[in-house]
């Protein structure tokens, strides 16, 4: 039979912090209510939503999956693993890892009859790539031809998908027959250009909306990427964008990661009445969260407080076998840390894939005042894609 507390205690513990008129539910809607005026912001996994404070209605910017150029150079960018999992693949004895090559190889046959200078210039038209559009068109030309080359070239000798194989002549660019530019190179400059776009605008539109950041609630919602990622500050993308924005005003012990509360889609927020009910449900969820951080600083000012680490990012070098954080790039020549962060993002499952190339971008985008072109991407500045078949 299963164990049922004494219906007395129950009530007792109930009173405190669980029924709906309990005394800790009480003090969190009290402080929400004192506070309504302080700004609020959600972050979920593809959106950043301000609720202003005073009832005035929010506003939000989608910096992930909805912008421009995410689908298309993310593609480009799998394109480095791909062969790699068709090795790994082949080595379980899958029946279908050929059919599965020769259709990837008839798609970026495709892509690259498609891929244009103008297509990115005109169609796709991310302001942070302006200058690029040509080596852009470049890179995606190279990739495709030398993902179709290798795959076609496998197929006829396996010995081109042993790991060894593999990994000096397509990954690092060091074997005999290594191509001519690393798909670690590729894979970093894909993973780059992609943060210099979304951390770009994420910043240019978090300045204009004069946050006061230190009385700023967040509260970071929902999945961000695989199930078990972003759970923290350092593995969450969020966090050190919205704390360079801040410049530096934003109090850490304010953020949460909230995996389990409630996203919000953009095209909700054309609803008055919902904005209205979302805005007072996060913060009473925020207060649920932090009032007892308030209480402890009351009852226990004496003691030691907490403290929240917001940076222990490793620095690596030519030593260096292990880390337990994601490694800081000191610069676009640092690729061992930046390879290092691509082996990180795939090696721990706490990690958003979109970690490895957004901090040396974050940084250099907040010490350049948000000018993308100042910007130098690892894999990409001072390298030349050759290009295959694009005329």
């Amino acid at each position: 039979m299963r164990y049922q507390p004494n219906s007395h205690f129950m009530r007792l513990f109930e009173m405190f912090t669980s029924a709906p008129d309990s005394i800790g539910q009480n003090l969190q809607r009290r402080l929400g209510e004192a506070r309504s005026d302080s700004p609020l912001l959600l972050a979920t996994g593809t959106d950043l939503v301000l609720f202003p404070g005073g009832g005035r209605p929010p506003t939000s910017v989608d910096f992930r999956k909805g912008t421009r150029g995410f689908f298309e150079i993310t593609a480009v960018s799998h394109l480095g693993l791909a062969i790699p999992y068709l090795a790994r693949l082949r080595e379980l004895g899958d029946a279908g890892c050929k059919t599965a090559a020769r259709e990837l190889i008839a798609q970026c046959r495709v892509v690259q009859d498609f891929n244009s200078v103008s297509y990115w210039r005109d169609e796709v038209a991310v302001t942070a790539w302006r200058g690029h559009e040509e080596k852009i068109t470049d890179l995606v030309d190279y990739t495709c031809a030398t993902t179709a080359d290798y795959l076609e070239r496998a197929i006829e000798n396996p010995k081109l998908l042993d790991f060894e194989y593999l990994r000096a002549n397509l990954l690092e660019g060091d074997g005999p027959d290594a191509v001519p530019v690393p798909f670690n190179d590729m894979m970093a400059a894909t993973f780059a250009l992609s943060a210099l776009d979304s951390v770009h605008r994420s910043l240019k539109w978090l300045h204009e909306q004069s946050i006061d950041w230190a009385r700023l609630m967040v509260i970071v919602a929902g999945g961000a990427g695989r199930p078990s990622a972003g759970l923290t500050w350092q593995s969450n993308n969020v966090c050190p964008l919205l704390y360079e924005a801040s410049g530096h005003e934003l109090d850490p012990a304010r953020l949460i990661i909230a995996p389990t509360a409630p996203a919000v889609e953009p095209e909700q927020l054309a609803d008055t009445e919902f904005c209205a009910r979302a805005e007072a449900q996060y913060r009473k969820f925020w207060y649920g969260c932090l009032s007892s951080v308030e209480m402890s600083r009351l009852l226990w000012p004496d003691y030691p407080a907490f403290e929240k680490r917001i940076d222990q990012a490793p620095v690596v070098d030519p030593d260096t076998e292990v880390v337990d954080a994601m490694p800081r790039v000191r610069s676009v020549h640092d690729k061992r840390a930046i390879v290092t962060r691509l082996r990180y993002v795939m090696e721990d499952p706490g990690a958003q894939i979109a970690t490895a190339g957004m901090q040396f971008v974050l940084d250099q985008l907040s010490a350049n005042g948000n000018r993308p072109e100042l910007v130098e991407l690892p894999g990409f500045t001072g390298i030349t894609y050759p290009a295959g078949s694009r005329g």
